[in-house]
């Protein structure tokens, strides 16, 4: 009998190691058609999920509450499970080279816990070569086992977008890849239980490896040049949003627009292509240019700040900054990698220290990851500056009272409000009397 039959018969479990923005709604999508084992070593993220509660909001409380999901931090329960998940972070060091140290300790976990007859996928993000290279030992050393003989892998990059509601896990077509036909044949029949949109069979591993950093890439070359124009248009004094409008009535415009390019995908993605480019002997020109401008943007925005409440008649050091959002993106409570954390740095440089609130961010881990205390919108009533940095529906949906009750008593000119995502309509401010700039 196949694996996979075996998964759909209950004789045979499937396992995710790693429950985070990725593994979790995978772990949940699959316990509909599977048993499933959800193994994480975070204990306190463990107890949440068993206690019937979402931290990442991607599926919801109720979807976790009626899951059949087994949530265990205990490693030897893996050897229950027959398929077995790694979509564990992929994060890069200080230096931006890749940390692969989560994925190597899920392979060494997976492999203390492997039997005979078992497939392993990897949906990390990782450059060509890692799976085969760098997890196969790892997984042989731990287990005894030999690859191709006494188990399997393949690889399957996450696709998921925090926080979208309309790209989904089931209505993203998943690229797949196996070692050989067989467990390609196999793996891919497996997720296709839960793929509505269907699986894409890639020829290789390296090649499935390959096509994700490279999508990610690509998006952040074009999000790269849109930023770049954005400060070249501030400087001639045009609205870049105003000049995008116009370009994009154009059929084969891609609507691209400027912004902070955060996260733990499209912000560290191309620096794990990169790292092996360089390795190989060839140095990157358009990436490495990219990702230096995307990086800026957090120093470009706080200058701009600083520029405006100069114009504005404020002593920038004794001026009170307020900052909307701290997430890597709108409606998640993911901060990893957060670029306005930048703007905060580049604040504090010039002897403001700012205050943050966001109300949909993880308090514990803003604290833990940046040493900041998330403020409560209630506390604020004196702010000379509005920072506008993430496009919460929360924050989309101020009224023009509910922001100006956010600042002190100040005439017109003298209420400064930076519109990092351009969501409020430029013309309705300035008729107000705001101090205005958005990137």
């Amino acid at each position: 009998m196949s694996l996979y039959n075996a998964l759909l018969n209950r004789q045979e479990k499937v396992a995710v190691i790693g429950l985070g923005y990725v593994g979790m709604p995978i772990a949940v999508a699959f316990a509909k058609k599977v048993d499933v084992i959800g193994f994480d070593l975070n204990t306190k993220k463990i107890d949440l999920y068993k206690s019937g509660i979402d931290p990442t909001n991607e599926v919801g409380d109720d979807e976790i509450k009626k899951t059949t999901v087994v949530f265990t931090s205990d490693e030897t329960k893996l050897r229950e499970a027959k398929f077995h998940i790694i979509a564990v972070p992929t994060p890069i060091n200080s230096d931006k080279t890749p940390d692969l140290s989560p994925v190597e300790g899920a392979s060494r976990i997976v492999g203390r816990n492997l039997t005979k007859g078992s497939i392993v996928v990897y949906e990390s993000t990782v450059y060509p070569g890692v799976t085969e290279d760098i997890c196969v030992p790892l997984l042989e050393k731990e287990s005894g086992l030999k690859c191709g003989v006494d188990f399997k892998i393949g690889y399957s990059p996450e696709r998921i977008n925090p926080g979208d509601k309309v790209h989904r896990l089931e209505n993203i077509i998943k690229i797949v890849s196996g070692m050989d036909l067989e467990s390609l044949d196999e793996i891919a029949k497996v997720y296709e239980l839960v793929i509505e949109a269907g699986v894409h069979r890639a020829a290789s591993i390296k090649v499935a490896e390959a096509a994700k950093v490279v999508e990610n890439s690509q998006r952040d070359i074009n999000i790269a040049f849109m930023n770049e124009l954005a400060m070249v248009f501030d400087r001639m004094g045009i609205d870049t949003k105003e000049v995008l409008e116009a370009m994009n009535t154009k059929w084969n415009a891609l609507k691209f627009t400027p912004g902070l390019v955060g996260g733990h995908c499209i912000g560290v993605d191309p620096y794990y292509f990169v790292y092996e480019a360089e390795k190989l002997g060839y140095h990157s020109q358009i990436i490495l240019s990219g990702r230096k401008i995307n990086d800026g943007m957090g120093k470009f925005v706080a200058d701009a700040i600083i520029k405006k409440l100069i114009l504005a008649n404020k002593v920038v050091r004794q001026s009170k900054v307020v900052i909307l959002g701290i997430t890597f993106k709108e409606n998640t409570p993911d901060t990893r990698n957060s670029k306005v954390v930048d703007i905060i740095e580049s604040l504090r440089e010039y002897g403001i220290e700012p205050l943050v609130i966001d109300p949909v961010a993880d308090v514990i881990e803003a604290k833990h990851e940046y040493g900041i205390d998330l403020k409560d919108i209630r506390e604020v009533n004196d702010a000379d500056c509005l920072v506008l940095a993430v496009a919460h529906d929360s924050f989309k949906q101020m009224s023009w009272d509910e922001i100006d009750s956010l600042y002190g008593e100040f005439e017109n000119g003298e209420k400064v409000l930076i519109d990092v995502k351009s969501i409020l309509n430029r013309n309705e401010i300035e008729k107000k009397g705001y101090s205005y700039w958005r990137l």
